[in-house]
């Protein structure tokens, strides 16, 4: 992998054909290590889970073996064959957000299921990712607050100086942390998913090994099997990681120490978050960005205001076009050290002394010893190529009958939500109901205070795509200034802006900055999902005063030509 394209997120690297051209790219369809780390757990991670008529037979968590009471036949519709008996119907590797969300939604289903996990349970997401992540920015969006006399002296409000013991929020994180992967197993256990404990791989067709280091391996077969195995922070070729001063994300989350001064590599949403938990604590943060700009992959017109806001007002500096080829960590009573050169012409431009160092290049899949040469695959990148329905697909271009790979291992878009998505839809499949998931209408967010969030095109994506197509896109935007709530909070800073298309009302993209936005974005998503019109979606009440009416305003201003009920354009599945 190039290095050049490793330092900063790459939102897009799914193509879509117009004539000879192959040039437009989806946001977020990576193929590619990128800076995305967002949750999105089921109300079962919080404890709140049911036992269905269809599983309740199965309420304990029976040990893995061969020998259940009730085998599963395959149709001999599926390849003419007779009858075979499995051990279960799904066999789902990884028991991240992805794996947990296909596991629950098969069981509600009547699947008999089993979910092999190597290391805990919560993969990435709950335990080095979005849940203990989202802890530390808690805790920095108190901090930031408290430490602004201009914003509490607006409130009224006096208060001393702030402070904060380190330990403490670290313990906050790991504490939520265990929390929610207690929850998440306490639910696949009730709800009957055997949980097999090993890391496992594929053996053939519809057969999984499992198993610790230095023990036996268990084999067990499945109808169908979906590979969840996530990813791992992605480190470029020449930092050199030692866990203390020159760290990853990972080790971030822990916050072991809160250097005076750390320089992050990679302005994306990892970065971006961890730069506003660092400032909030007291650190100075120098960005490392080998693109020509900060934030890339955002909406350009948000990211210029985000980096007003996230950037240019708070304790940060940045070297923009340069990569970081090369990071010592400190050692002997020397800093760690960085040294720059140009992207463009690969000249030495400068070396950086700091405390510490934050790789935030983003994720690379986590496929290694999955078996996979066993069934003729090939990753591409790392990644495990599948068509739209998340089928594996073979180094002939064939697809591999039973198999499915869903989440940051197949690249299509490394949030855990939408992992979790991609599993329902694979669950849906392999229960008769054909489904394709549309991958435009999926959010995301970075959680940085104030917090941005998307769904669908951003405007040069949508504007490529029109010329593509052939029809017209407008954009409207509104201010959080003009929101009664936002002004009653003194947080009036933020903008909301909508991609449409003014011939048919379709909804292309809509981006919004400002408070709480992570929790606005959805009824821009629906909407997107559910294939709902502007000149519709206008008629739809909303609670005053709210920040909703933001997107309220936002759609109410569009001007949309068509009044009449023609539908819009077929979901773009990814």
């Amino acid at each position: 992998m190039q290095t050049s394209l490793s330092q900063s997120p790459a939102t897009a690297a799914t193509t879509i054909t117009c004539g000879s051209r192959s040039s437009y790219l989806l946001p977020f369809g990576h193929s590619k290590p990128v800076n995305l780390k967002f949750c999105g757990l089921r109300r079962e991670a919080l404890g709140f889970f049911s036992l269905s008529s269809s599983c309740s037979r199965r309420v304990q968590n029976h040990l893995p073996s061969r020998k259940h009471s009730k085998r599963v036949a395959a149709s001999a519709a599926d390849n003419g064959s007779p009858p075979k008996s499995f051990d279960y119907d799904l066999i789902i590797i990884g028991a991240g957000v992805g794996g947990h969300g296909a596991a629950l939604h098969a069981v509600e289903k009547g699947l008999i299921t089993a979910i092999i996990e190597g290391d805990v349970v919560g993969g990435t997401c709950v335990n080095r990712g979005c849940v203990p992540s989202k802890a530390l920015l808690a805790v920095s969006g108190r901090m930031r607050e408290l430490q602004s006399e201009h914003h509490m002296k607006a409130l009224g409000l006096q208060v001393s100086a702030a402070g904060y013991d380190r330990q403490g929020v670290a313990d906050h994180a790991n504490n939520l942390a265990l929390k929610i992967r207690s929850n998440l197993t306490n639910s696949m256990k009730a709800l009957g998913v055997d949980i097999l404990t090993g890391v496992g791989a594929i053996l053939g067709p519809q057969e999984v090994k499992y198993g610790k280091a230095g023990s036996p391996d268990n084999i067990v077969t499945a109808k169908d099997i979906i590979i969840a195995t996530g990813s791992v922070p992605f480190v470029p070729k020449g930092i050199e990681v030692d866990g203390k001063t020159v760290i990853t994300s990972d080790h971030a989350l822990k916050l072991e120490h809160v250097p005076d001064w750390i320089a992050i590599v990679g302005s994306g949403y990892i970065g971006l978050e961890f730069s506003d938990v660092y400032t909030a604590l007291g650190s100075e943060v120098t960005f490392i960005e080998a693109l020509d700009q900060l934030m890339p992959g955002f909406d350009p017109e948000i990211g210029k205001l985000a980096q007003r806001v996230l950037i240019n007002t708070r304790k940060i500096d940045y070297h923009t076009g340069v990569f970081a080829t090369k990071i010592t960590p400190a050692k002997d009573g020397k800093p760690v050290s960085i040294e720059l050169i140009d992207a463009k012409t690969k000249e030495p431009k400068d070396t950086l002394e700091v405390d510490a160092a934050l790789t935030a290049t983003g994720r690379a899949p986590f496929t290694n010893g999955l078996g996979l040469k066993n069934i003729n695959v090939e990753t591409q990148r790392g990644f495990i190529p599948v068509d739209e329905r998340m089928r594996v697909i073979d180094a002939n271009g064939n697809l591999v009958p039973h198999l499915y790979c869903i989440g940051d291992a197949n690249g299509k878009m490394m949030l855990a939500h939408a992992a979790s998505a991609q599993g329902i839809s694979v669950v849906e499949q392999v229960t008769g109901r054909d489904h394709v998931l549309n991958h435009l209408s999926i959010p995301a967010a970075c959680f940085t205070h104030p917090e941005i969030s998307m769904v669908g095109l951003t405007e040069p994506q949508a504007r490529e795509k029109a010329e593509c197509e052939g029809f017209e896109i407008s954009v409207t935007k509104t201010s959080f200034r003009a929101n009664t709530k936002a002004l009653a909070e003194n947080e009036g800073e933020g903008l909301a802006k909508l991609i449409y298309r003014p011939d048919n009302g379709e909804i292309l993209g809509v981006h919004i900055f400002g408070l709480h936005t992570a929790d606005l974005i959805h009824e821009a998503s629906n909407a997107i999902a559910l294939g709902t019109r502007i000149q519709d979606i206008k008629f739809a009440v909303h609670a005053h005063p709210t920040l909703s009416e933001v997107l309220d305003e936002l759609f109410k201003s569009a001007k949309v030509h068509a009044h009449d009920f023609s539908p819009v354009s077929e979901p773009v599945a990814v």
